[in-house]
């Protein structure tokens, strides 16, 4: 059985999302955000105190673009993945990692730096610069997605999951407004897939019964 560890709305949610996209089994333990301060015990599984943790077997793993990829290879072949073999196989794998490394990265800092410090410790030029840099990024999708539904291969894949993450937690800033057409229709067109709403039916569900919070990670500090 595949475990994973998962705040709500947090960066775990793109192994969510993998998840019921695969149909994979799974049991999902609910955890207040940032579990590091508000669940001590979760250091013991692991020491970074950060979210994803996926654990399968003797298998465990902590960064979801990855993660992702690891859930697409337990299903192969799956249309989730692009196979070596193919055409689009590096720029899959690019925009598997874009979507954590270049996007989602920038928007932690201006969480960090508009929400999470102190309030003697925020810089709003900081958050605004890196918001700013995340939107200037987020461009680059602008032309591919005005031409394809989905980033590459000509289908949806686990790097339209890692790209959608990034999305979401814009949408949390305030920052979708700025969305350029193609990238708004984009970031339409995910949350209307079956497996993004059973998603976040399933972490609404487990957090209720597990008694977490129903206030998105991204929010927390509001």
């Amino acid at each position: 059985m595949i475990r994973l560890y998962h705040c709500m709305s947090a960066r775990s949610f793109r192994a969510l999302w993998a998840l019921e996209e695969l149909m994979l089994p799974f049991e999902v333990i609910m955890l207040p955000f940032p579990p590091r301060v508000h669940d001590r015990t979760f250091l013991d599984l692991n020491p970074l105190g950060t979210i994803p943790l996926l654990v399968h077997g003797n298998t465990r793993m902590t960064e979801s673009a990855a993660i992702c990829q690891y859930l697409c290879s337990l299903c192969r072949p799956t249309p989730m993945q692009v196979e070596p073999g193919e055409p689009d196989y590096g720029d899959y794998l690019n925009m598997l990692h874009f979507g954590e490394a270049t996007l989602t990265f920038p928007q932690t800092l201006v969480l960090r730096y508009s929400f999470f410090e102190p309030e003697e410790k925020r810089v709003p030029s900081v958050a605004g610069d890196y918001a700013k840099w995340f939107l200037a990024r987020l461009r680059t999708l602008e032309s591919r997605l005005a031409e394809d539904e989905y980033l590459c291969a000509g289908r949806f894949t686990a790097a339209d999951i890692s790209v959608g993450y990034a999305l979401m937690l814009a949408e949390y800033l305030g920052l979708a407004p700025r969305f350029t057409a193609s990238v708004a229709a984009y970031w339409q067109r995910l949350q209307r897939r079956d497996a993004f709403i059973r998603a976040l039916k399933v972490q609404d569900t487990a957090a209720t019964a597990q008694g977490i919070s129903l206030t998105p990670a991204p929010l927390s500090a509001h």
